[in-house]
């Protein structure tokens, strides 16, 4: 909010003329105002081209390449869309868009280049193990075996690609939006994605698993298909089948425990359930928690097991970061105190 913005006026003017100092002090504010009015008139335009121009880029490059799966590469059109939309508000907006994503951009462009090789380090591929943990679980079948064998539907498969997609899109989608609407609210958000990710990170290397698709491939347990990528048929779009194909195979392909799919989309729920006002908003991101796992398991990209770790990873994240901005808000530490979201009327909340 700028000055202006926040400028508290006076509820009662003294009576009779204005002083001198009044009258130039409301010609000041005048002027400033019919100022910022007549910026945000003439911007409209350029607004409405720089979007238009980004808008055509995006299907250009979608009829070119198929739609972007990649990680970094969604997180490019998120920044593209957000340096847009700073600047209309000025140079300071956009300085303030290079400062605060420029670190984050870094350490995630880090953590992905990371996990490339996390699988090269040496560490013995775990392979019986999660199957055995499953057969437990499943009464002595493998839970992803039986889903395959009695749910095939199309309808199931045209959805579970779109939910296994949703991966690469709804977390720098979420970091967008909050730092549009509730920048407190992006930075602690922030944290908790790159906390995720290297705890992620960590475990690949410690423990690198393979998932049952590739346990299957080896004949250590039964057939199991990857079908993660198979219903963008279904939906009539193949070539984003084959870019997810391509991406998945220069992946790190033992990186199965915990399953992240499964840890982001639990911890988006939690991140926006507390500030999801309607009641199909919440519905919403509890089912998306739900189904993710479900469609992991199904198409043969995660273990059970591997998901329940996932949650769990997701909730002590969140837990551990609560307790650490407790134990430093009580430090007093310079900085701590202001990071608390300020929640202004005049600013719509995150669900609009």
């Amino acid at each position: 909010m700028t000055a202006v913005d926040s400028t508290a006026l006076p509820t009662a003017l003294p009576l009779g003329t204005p002083s001198a100092p009044v009258a130039a002090g409301r010609g000041r504010l005048a002027s400033v105002v019919h100022a910022r009015v007549g910026v945000r008139g003439l911007g409209a335009p350029v607004r409405l081209l720089l979007w238009g121009g980004l808008a055509l880029c995006f299907v250009l490059t979608c009829l070119h390449s198929g739609l972007p799966t990649d990680r970094i590469v969604l997180l490019a059109w998120v920044l593209a869309g957000l340096a847009v939309h700073a600047v209309a508000g000025g140079v300071r907006r956009v300085v303030r868009l290079v400062l605060d994503w420029l670190p984050l951009v870094g350490l995630l462009l880090a953590y992905d280049a990371s996990r490339g090789f996390a699988d090269g380090l040496g560490a013995t591929v775990h392979v019986t193990q999660p199957a055995a943990v499953d057969r437990w679980l499943g009464g002595g079948a493998l839970p992803t075996v039986v889903l395959q064998q009695h749910w095939d539907a199309a309808w199931w498969e045209g959805l579970a690609a779109l939910v296994y997609g949703s991966h690469f899109v709804v977390t720098p989608l979420v970091l967008g939006i909050l730092w549009v609407r509730n920048r407190a609210r992006w930075a602690r958000f922030a944290r908790l994605v790159l906390g995720l990710s290297a705890a992620g990170l960590v475990t690949y290397v410690v423990y690198p698993a393979a998932p049952p698709w590739l346990a299957a491939r080896h004949g250590v347990i039964e057939p199991v298909r990857r079908l993660s990528g198979a219903g963008w048929e279904v939906l009539g779009l193949p070539r984003a089948g084959a870019v997810l194909a391509d991406s998945q195979a220069q992946v790190n392909q033992v990186a199965a425990v915990p399953s992240l799919h499964t840890a982001f989309a639990v911890l988006i729920c939690l991140t926006l359930f507390p500030i999801a006002r309607r009641l199909w908003m919440r519905i919403g991101l509890v089912a998306y928690a739900v189904v993710m796992p479900l469609v992991l398991v199904w198409s043969g990209e995660h273990y059970v097991i591997d998901t329940l770790l996932g949650a769990a990873y997701a909730v002590g994240i969140v837990l551990v970061a609560g307790r650490l901005r407790a134990v430093l808000a009580r430090t007093g530490l310079p900085g701590v105190r202001r990071a608390a979201p300020v929640e202004v009327p005049a600013v719509a909340t995150v669900d609009g």
